[in-house]
């Protein structure tokens, strides 16, 4: 293979993995989001614990309706890192897809098997991160009373 058959060769690649690079900043985004969303529910947590401490020590008793917040807030949290979990395991598969395409090319072996299965295999990740995701924030707006107009 000369050297201009290389030159198209790896530009070929660069476009192939063009998608795969866009579908890594929506997935970079998306733990953005979520990693906000887990500081305001772990420091929510926190700020409840520790009024929940002060409280018990000046009457003996313990708020009912803080302690579901609190017990909603450790499942949000829990909904939350499941979903980060997921989410990096998606962006993981995508960076070694990208890595296989490069690979692929220089050693020019097939590889669009590899390609499906783990393109597939980062799409059910993304998939149930996003469901996750969905039920956490279905879990925050349990609480919040809704009227109509």
């Amino acid at each position: 293979m000369n050297s201009i058959d290389k030159i198209d060769s790896i530009v070929r690649v660069i476009q192939l993995a063009i998608a795969p690079v866009f579908l890594l900043t929506a997935v970079g985004s998306l733990l953005a989001v979520l990693v906000g969303r887990l500081v305001r529910a772990n420091d929510r947590y926190r700020d409840m614990k520790r009024s929940m401490a002060e409280e018990l020590q000046a009457t003996g008793n313990q708020d009912p309706e803080r302690l579901l917040e609190m017990s909603n807030l450790a499942r949000r949290s829990h909904l939350i890192n499941t979903a980060i979990t997921l989410c990096v395991c998606c962006a993981l598969l995508v960076c070694v897809i990208i890595a296989i395409l490069f690979v692929g090319s220089i050693l020019d072996v097939g590889v669009a098997t590899l390609i499906s299965v783990l393109f597939v295999a980062s799409m059910l990740a993304l998939i149930l991160a996003l469901l996750a995701f969905l039920r956490e924030v279905l879990l925050a707006s349990k609480n919040i009373p809704h009227h109509n107009r």
